[in-house]
């Protein structure tokens, strides 16, 4: 486990003309109309996308090895050229890359944006001090409605981010960093050296494809880990294709997050939009964030 530092860094806005390097740090790459697309964005905002040299790789279902996903990665960020990362795509992998991973200083830091499996590469950044986001991949940009899209295009010119709302389902009014990511992938980073302290966040946690006993069992962990009594306030996401095999006894997803989250004392608003399988706000890991329960918003500060 790692502190927050109390000071954060947030790369600077990205101008047309600048280079944007795609890289895959999880699973191999499938996707390629849905990747085509992708770049296609965002070029059409002006920006030059460029490769790493393996993004195409394969090994096993892994985008290469270990050593050649985490190489492309260093060679992205190292490069000056280089003024944003885009993952490709989720999967499985970034914990891999984690093991004796340290990130480099530079000069100035750069925007690092992808979800699900990247949530890994996100949190190793907060140990850095660096305000990443947690959002659309290359391979599913293209699915975004216009209004996130655009959220997106002008908070990397430099533009302030427009509040999320959702429904509440605790109230209270809470502040403190952000710390976003997939619940599958996050749990597994409890008790390793890649957990960020949780005391006085935000924690924001969306999934996928995870059966309601197996959320569950995750926010159990949670529990009793002691980690969810230090958060200051819970923004849930989009949980989609949680439901339960046909035929199986069992409560809905949100009937368990309900029933374990909502004693915990603190502000609770669900149904953001982040997260799988619909439309991904942006999200600012690391950066001040304002969760009103009373309003069912989360605001940036």
């Amino acid at each position: 486990m790692f502190s927050l530092p109390q000071n954060f860094l947030q790369p600077p806005p990205l101008q047309p003309g600048d280079r944007l390097t795609v890289v895959s740090p999880s699973g191999s790459l499938r996707e390629l109309a849905a990747l085509q697309k992708g770049v296609e964005i965002w070029r059409s905002w002006g920006y030059e996308v460029t490769f790493s040299q393996g993004y195409e790789n394969r090994q096993g279902y892994l985008a290469g090895t270990d050593q050649q996903r985490r190489q492309d990665l260093l060679n992205a960020w190292l490069d000056p050229q280089c003024k944003g990362i885009l993952c490709s795509r989720g999967g499985y992998g970034s914990a891999r890359l984690l093991e004796d991973w340290q990130w480099p200083e530079i000069s100035q830091p750069k925007w690092v944006l992808g979800f699900s499996d990247v949530t890994g590469i996100l949190w190793s950044l907060l140990k850095s001090g660096i305000i990443s986001l947690h959002g659309p991949v290359l391979t599913t940009i293209s699915d975004e409605p216009d209004w996130a899209l655009e959220r997106l295009r002008v908070h990397l010119q430099g533009f302030p981010l427009t509040p999320l709302t959702g429904n509440s389902w605790q109230k209270g009014k809470a502040r403190g960093r952000l710390v976003a990511g997939n619940l599958t992938v996050a749990t597994h980073f409890l008790g390793t050296p890649w957990q960020p302290n949780l005391a006085n966040v935000i924690l924001a946690i969306e999934d996928v494809t995870e059966a309601p006993y197996r959320i569950d069992r995750m926010v159990t962990q949670w529990r009793a880990s002691g980690n969810l009594s230090q958060v200051a306030g819970i923004a849930l996401g989009r949980f989609s294709e949680c439901e339960a095999p046909a035929g199986f006894p069992s409560w809905t997803v949100e009937e368990v997050l309900g029933d374990r989250l909502g004693d915990l004392g603190i502000p609770v608003v669900a149904d953001l939009p982040f997260g799988h399988g619909g439309v991904n706000a942006i999200l600012p890991v690391g950066s001040e964030v304002e969760l009103d329960g009373d309003a069912g918003t989360l605001s940036f500060l």
